[in-house]
């Protein structure tokens, strides 16, 4: 399979959407966020090419005007707003950021990376464009995505961002003799304008490179079954796809007119009458079951017996996993290979497989136990009806 990492973001995000997108390949109409992120990266790929001279700070923001505007797509009512806030965001990085202070050697460089799938022995390739390469020093390099998002994100999520890590496969891919540990990743937010710098280890790229080749799996699994749910989130409402979406379908046919009327509006009606119902039931059973619980408590009983039943207690157990302790316990052991990362469904298949003392280890210090009570009403044993 050939793929793209906004492919892959496209299919976490929605399944449905990836289907219209790349399986069907229907051609929804661009969104003005899209438009707008698209003229932002020409600017500044602009801003960085040399012919012989760098481009001044006005002859970047004409160019930005000129991409942006010149979109039949975007409504006049907001290309005004998104205009200004562009040609801010640009005139503040060119201010803090002149482009003759950096050695930059390429700009939005097409790469191709091969990945081999051990367990079928079938090849992918995963498939994209790096905004900028940097050179910092002597083997010293630095790959730089533009984002024009709102929200900056935590550290965290910066050093866990699987498009870095496929850059960085894509520049060893390039220049096969640069050093890996040489390298630093940054994605810089032009709206708030702060680069946030991570890097990744050996070992990061090879899990990188299994949970692409996990993520192909499941995409092929559906396109067997042809089946792609849709996975409604906060991103549909900037999808082009939700008239036509079965998450979202049905709002569309409400809202028109001309549409016949629809058999299942009184129904909706009465299920959420019912679920009100039912809600006020559970809230009167849970403060049923606690004072139930204080009196089996206070006669030391585990069971009691009425007119309709019996109701019986017992303790259950959830347990659960601490998924930083399971990793610093086998990420340097020759187990790690089986897991990559903490999964609970792959840990219970490992753990029987763990030498004796692993095993007590991850069950003392990362397994999460959490009891609880629970009530079990059955008809059977009743006591007998009063006699009048």
């Amino acid at each position: 399979m050939r793929i793209s990492f906004s492919a892959l973001e496209t299919y976490k995000q929605c399944p449905k959407k990836y289907e219209y997108e790349h399986i069907e390949r229907k051609r929804g109409p661009k969104g003005v966020a899209s438009i707008f992120g698209t003229s932002v990266h020409s600017a500044m790929r602009f801003m960085f090419s040399r012919d012989p001279l760098f481009p001044t700070l006005e002859e970047v923001l004409a160019h930005f005007r000129e991409s942006f505007s010149g979109s039949e797509s975007v409504a006049e009512a907001d290309k005004s707003r998104y205009q200004q806030s562009g040609e801010r965001m640009i005139r503040i990085y060119y201010e803090k950021n002149p482009p003759w202070n950096f050695d930059v050697i390429d700009l939005e460089s097409r790469f191709e990376v091969p990945l081999e799938d051990k367990k079928t022995g079938m090849t992918h390739t995963i498939a994209g464009s790096i905004d900028r390469i940097d050179k910092t020093g002597e083997g010293l390099f630095e790959i730089i995505d533009y984002k024009t998002s709102r929200k900056l994100p935590a550290q965290e999520t910066v050093d866990a961002n699987t498009q870095l890590a496929i850059y960085q496969l894509a520049l060893e891919k390039k220049w096969p003799h640069i050093d890996p540990e040489h390298v630093t990743l940054a994605l810089y937010f032009m709206k708030a304008g702060e680069k946030l710098v991570t890097r990744r280890t050996r070992q990061d790229l090879d899990r990188t490179r299994e949970e692409i080749i996990d993520t192909i799996h499941s995409i092929e699994k559906r396109i067997e079954v042809k089946d792609f749910p849709a996975k409604p989130n906060p991103l549909c409402d900037w999808c082009s796809y939700k008239p036509i979406c079965p998450a979202w379908r049905h709002l569309y046919r409400a809202q028109d007119k001309e549409a016949p009327p629809d058999d299942a509006r009184p129904l909706i009606k009465e299920y959420f009458a019912l679920k009100r119902e039912v809600s006020e039931h559970e809230d009167r059973l849970q403060e049923i079951a606690y004072s139930i619980n204080q009196y089996l408590d206070a006669q030391k009983l585990d069971r009691v017996f009425g007119d309709d039943g019996s109701i019986t207690r017992s303790q259950q157990e959830r347990t659960s996993w601490d998924t930083s302790k399971i990793t610093s316990i086998l990420e340097h052991t020759d187990f790690w290979k089986d897991i990559l990362s903490p999964d609970d469904k792959k840990l219970k298949k490992l753990l029987p497989k763990l030498p004796v003392d692993l095993q007590e280890q991850l069950l003392a210090d990362a397994r999460i136990v959490k009891k609880f009570t629970m009530l079990k009403a059955s008809t059977k044993n009743a006591l007998p009806e009063d006699d009048a």
